[in-house]
C-alpha cells in the first residue's frame, strides 16, 4: 500500500477509526497527550490496517492533515494502545513514518502478529509488480535491522514520490546505506517500491535530493555481499533536514 496520497475515490465511504477510550480517561495527563498526538486529527485519520487482541490494539493510519502541514513530513502514523481495564486507563506509543510497511514493522516489532496488520486492498493504489510486494514484505517483517536518518514525502500529482534513506544497525559491510523510493503511476493507479544500495551516507542523501529534484540518475542496485541482509524499515525518528523541493 501506498503513503503519499489519500486513497482513491471510493465507491463506499471511508473507513474511519474507532480507539474506544472513552472509559479511559482515569490518567487526564496521559488522555490530553494522545490527544494531542493523535486523537486531535481522529476524523481525518484512514485506517489502512488495525488489529485489535484483548487489551491491546494496532493501528496503520493514513494522516489526511499531513498534507497540509510541513512539506515532506510522513503521512502514515502507527500506533500501539495498551488498555488497563480495572484503573480505566490506557499507555500508548506512536510513530509518523513514510510507509506503510514500515508503520506494519514498527507495531509487529511491539507485539503484533504479522499477519493480523494486513492492509485493506481497497485503500490506496496497489502494488504493480512483484518486485514492489516481495520488498513492502521484507520492510515489513524486518524493520529492526535499519534505521531510518531521513526521509521526504511529494504528494505532487504529477510525481507522486516518498524516499527513505536507511543505514545499517550493526551490520558493517558493502552498501551500509539503503534509499527506498515509492512512486505512483497515477494514470494506472498503482505504486512500485525500490531499493539502492550506497557506501555513504551523503550519497544516499545526495540521490533522495537528487530525486526529489528530477535529476536522478538509477538508483544504484545493492552490493552483491550486502544482497542477503535483508532491508528493512525504522526505528529511529528522521532527523531534521531541509528536502529537496516544496511540494
Amino acid at each position: 500500500m501506498l503513503s503519499p496520497t489519500e486513497p482513491a475515490p471510493a465507491r463506499k465511504p471511508l473507513p474511519q477509526v474507532n480507539f474506544d477510550l472513552d472509559d479511559f480517561g482515569a490518567d487526564e495527563e496521559r488522555y490530553l497527550d494522545f490527544y494531542r498526538k493523535v486523537g486531535v486529527h481522529e476524523d481525518m485519520l484512514v485506517p489502512l490496517a488495525e488489529h485489535h487482541d484483548g487489551a491491546h490494539s494496532y493501528y496503520v493510519l493514513f494522516d489526511r492533515t499531513a498534507t497540509w502541514g510541513r512539506p515532506g513530513m510522513p503521512q502514515v502514523l502507527a500506533v500501539h494502545l495498551q488498555r488497563e481495564y480495572g484503573k480505566q486507563a490506557f499507555s500508548f506509543d506512536q510513530a509518523p513514518l513514510p510507509l506503510p510497511a514500515m508503520a506494519q514493522s514498527w507495531l509487529v516489532h511491539r507485539g503484533c502478529p504479522p499477519d493480523a496488520i494486513v492492509l485493506d486492498p481497497e485503500l490506496g493504489p496497489p502494488p504493480a509488480d512483484e518486485a514492489t510486494r516481495a520488498l513492502e514484505k521484507r520492510l515489513a517483517d524486518d524493520g529492526d535491522h535499519y534505521a531510518m536518518g531521513y526521509s521526504y514525502t511529494a504528494d505532487d500529482p504529477d510525481d507522486m514520490v516518498t524516499v527513505v534513506a536507511l543505514r545499517a544497525l550493526n551490520e558493517p559491510g558493502p552498501s551500509p546505506f539503503r534509499v527506498v523510493v515509492e512512486e505512483v503511476d497515477t494514470d494506472a493507479w498503482t505504486h512500485t517500491l525500490r531499493e539502492g544500495g550506497f557506501d555513504t551516507k551523503e550519497a544516499a542523501l545526495q540521490w533522495c535530493d537528487d530525486r526529489l529534484s528530477g535529476k536522478a540518475g538509477p538508483l544504484r542496485p545493492v552490493r552483491p555481499e550486502a544482497a542477503a541482509v535483508r532491508p528493512a524499515g525504522v526505528a529511529k525518528a528522521p532527523a531534521p533536514r531541509p528536502p529537496g523541493r516544496s511540494r
